[in-house]
């Protein structure tokens, strides 16, 4: 009955329950993962790859008008890359998207800090900010058009409208969910209210606020597109209604699809970053493997 009942024998056969009636050193099975388990990429690989077979043989047997095929969008995409326009619509969007999101990151964060720590300030906020996540943002444009015309501010308002709410609701839920004994445990020796907010409630509340920054992501996207479909039509929204009124299809498709390869980066930029920021996740998620 010591240390040496913990160290693992070389074969099943000898162990032998203890006086406790638990057996040690006897690692449970692990389930036999599939090769394609091991290999989602390959999954991931071949369905797209289907679709776009599938969508090259179907979009062929139609009008052009209608539906395009990926050969004749690729073509359409290098003449828009040869001409320029669609680096400078995709710069004119990204200038939009970039200051607005981080306009939303700074103000939702520090207003979703602020709510989930001070009951004063969450009964006095609470109210606006819910009433105006159910709002929709296109309800609100004509407003936004007339007071800040339909230059590139409008657009940075509708983006940072756009984000801010699920990083104000998603950080007001992490600091809330702040274990309270543990704060009293930090408070019983002697750490300041400052102390307490940084070294304690706002780590326990990054992954709640990088849940929120990946939801931001997708939304801010939609909403530069809509600020650019209602306010000046320039950007890849502007492009997307300028080749659908001239019925461009494969041409139409580039914006759309560049949109959606913009979307995926930057969630992608968000899934690093919050793996970066919260190391002790991925160790938990490997641990539960």
């Amino acid at each position: 009955m010591g240390i040496e009942r913990l160290v693992p024998s070389t074969t099943t056969d000898t162990l032998r329950p203890e006086a406790d009636g638990l057996i040690y050193g006897l690692t449970p099975p692990r389930a036999d993962e599939g090769f394609l388990v091991r290999h989602p990429s390959i999954i991931r690989g071949v369905s797209v790859l289907a679709v776009l077979v599938a969508w090259e043989l179907y979009g062929r047997a139609l009008n052009p008008v209608f539906l395009s095929y990926p050969v004749a969008i690729a073509g359409a995409l290098v003449d828009l890359v040869r001409s320029g326009e669609l680096l400078q619509a995709t710069l004119q969007t990204l200038r939009a998207l970039v200051i607005g999101f981080v306009i939303a990151l700074v103000v939702g964060i520090g207003v979703g800090f602020l709510m989930g720590r001070y009951r004063l300030v969450s009964l006095a906020l609470d109210p606006f900010v819910t009433a105006l996540y159910n709002t929709p943002s296109v309800a609100l444009i004509p407003l936004i058009q007339l007071w800040f015309g339909l230059g590139v501010t409008a657009k940075i308002v509708i983006v940072a409208m756009s984000a801010f709410f699920p990083i104000v609701i998603n950080t007001f839920a992490g600091v809330h969910n702040t274990s309270q004994g543990l704060v009293d445990v930090v408070r019983a020796y002697g750490a300041t209210p400052r102390q307490i907010s940084m070294k304690v409630v706002l780590p326990n509340s990054v992954p709640f606020i990088m849940a929120g920054v990946r939801l931001a992501v997708g939304r801010s996207v939609i909403g530069v597109v809509t600020a650019e479909f209602f306010t000046a039509i320039s950007g890849l929204g502007g492009l997307v209604i300028i080749f659908s009124n001239a019925f461009a299809t494969a041409k139409l498709f580039v914006p759309v699809l560049t949109l959606v390869a913009l979307g995926l980066c930057l969630t992608s930029l968000a899934k690093w970053a919050e793996r970066r920021m919260t190391p002790w996740k991925e160790s938990e998620r490997a641990a539960a493997r």
